[in-house]
């Protein structure tokens, strides 16, 4: 678990500054869900409850040490995959369809690392970055799709290949860190020890 939160924490791309780049210039509908989103991740301006300060808490907490010497590159990948998107006017729509796929997915996500944390005892302090989102998620979600996507799509139906193509890079993205996930824990079980990082060892 300890391996699995590291890889995750270091291919945390963070999301308030990806929403904060994404939304320039987006209509004002686009604009106000996206702004609504961000002040949830900021924590409605109180520093611990911000969305990345939870997840350093947890990090610092266990003794996580994440590192890319030390992140596989598949979870490297994802955050530099999420980066580009953002901060690359041109892929401007594909960044707000990659962030809306995050959206639609984390909830069932995170309530599995959150249960699997919470069968191993760690505290509630150390899982708090992952209650949270299993739950507020869920209306993130619904919100991106009513005030985000289908807005826009509405007024430039022509964005939808670019919004899709953006939510299917982050699937895929996601797809290829967690097969490799399984793979380096499934042979460093049957090997008897912790996962290698950089290379499965069976």
């Amino acid at each position: 678990m300890r391996w699995f939160l590291t890889q995750e924490a270091s291919g945390e791309a963070g999301f308030e500054d990806l929403l904060a780049y994404a939304q320039v210039k987006l209509p004002a509908r686009a604009k106000l869900e996206c702004a609504r989103n961000f002040w949830d991740e900021m924590g409605h301006g109180k520093q611990g409850a911000m969305h990345s300060q939870m997840l350093d808490n947890m990090v610092n907490e266990l003794g996580l040490q994440p590192a890319v010497a030390t992140t596989v590159w598949e979870s490297l990948a994802l955050a530099n995959t999420m980066v580009g998107l953002a901060t690359t006017r041109r892929y401007a729509y594909h960044a707000l369809g990659a962030l809306g796929v995050i959206e639609l997915t984390a909830p069932a996500r995170v309530k599995q690392v959150a249960a699997g944390m919470r069968r191993l005892g760690l505290s509630g302090h150390s899982r708090a970055y992952f209650d949270l989102h299993a739950a507020l998620d869920i209306s993130h979600a619904r919100a991106w799709i009513r005030e985000v996507i289908s807005p826009l799509v509405e007024a430039k139906p022509a964005c939808a290949q670019a919004l899709a193509e953006g939510a299917l890079m982050r699937l895929r993205c996601g797809e290829r860190c967690f097969e490799r996930y399984f793979q380096d824990l499934r042979c460093d079980k049957q090997a008897g020890h912790a996962p290698a990082v950089g290379l499965a060892l069976c």
